[in-house]
């Protein structure tokens, strides 16, 4: 997937908490570490409060990146908590035949997604958990949501994942978070959304 776009554009969609924001810095990294030149990553705040919707956005490019917004036509969408497909609206603007990664364990006609999508689901949650990156009482996924990341799109490699963790964390608590994101990866499976559509 990696090279015939100009520009991939994704969207992160947590709640307060959750490390959304992060996800996206690590992943800009861990793109630069993979070969793309040009790297943004953006927040997107309100009045915020822990576990409250939060957005943030990833652009990747072989180019310098010139545009600065926040992703609102992305082609891969991240979703660190499976009720905002419902009531976050994570799915909205994706592009067809765009890529949805989701942190559940359920499957995609549970889901109910958009139709001419790929969608790429992964147990991150007990990923995080398996790794011990808990923090009172709740699983980190912020890191370990990069190994799904990487198994759906190709863009990155879990080498550069490890490598932007690595600068990101202390060294023991990155060596949980880059073990949480390579049993994420290990447990990432692309589902049929075809015949759940709305």
């Amino acid at each position: 997937m990696g090279e015939g776009r100009e520009q991939h554009e994704i969207r992160w969609h947590g709640r307060g908490g959750q490390g959304a924001v992060t996800s996206a810095k690590l992943l800009a990294n861990a793109a630069f570490r993979s070969g793309f030149s040009g790297v943004t990553s953006a927040p997107s705040f309100g009045a915020e409060r822990r576990g409250a919707p939060v957005t943030a956005s990833t652009r990747l490019s072989h180019e310098p990146i010139r545009v600065y917004s926040q992703v609102t036509e992305p082609d891969i969408v991240v979703v660190l908590d499976e009720s905002l497909l419902e009531v976050g609206g994570a799915a909205n603007g994706l592009q067809p035949g765009g890529t949805l990664v989701v942190n559940t364990t359920r499957s995609a006609e549970e889901l109910a997604l958009p139709a001419q999508t790929r969608v790429f689901t992964s147990d991150v949650t007990g990923a995080a958990e398996a790794a011990g990156v808990v923090v009172g009482g709740n699983a980190m996924v912020s890191a370990a949501i990069l190994g799904s990341v990487a198994k759906a799109t190709g863009l990155v490699t879990l080498d550069s994942v490890k490598q932007a963790i690595e600068d990101a964390f202390a060294a023991a608590p990155a060596a949980k978070n880059y073990e949480a994101a390579r049993i994420a990866f290990d447990c990432t499976a692309e589902r049929d959304s075809s015949e759940s559509g709305r």
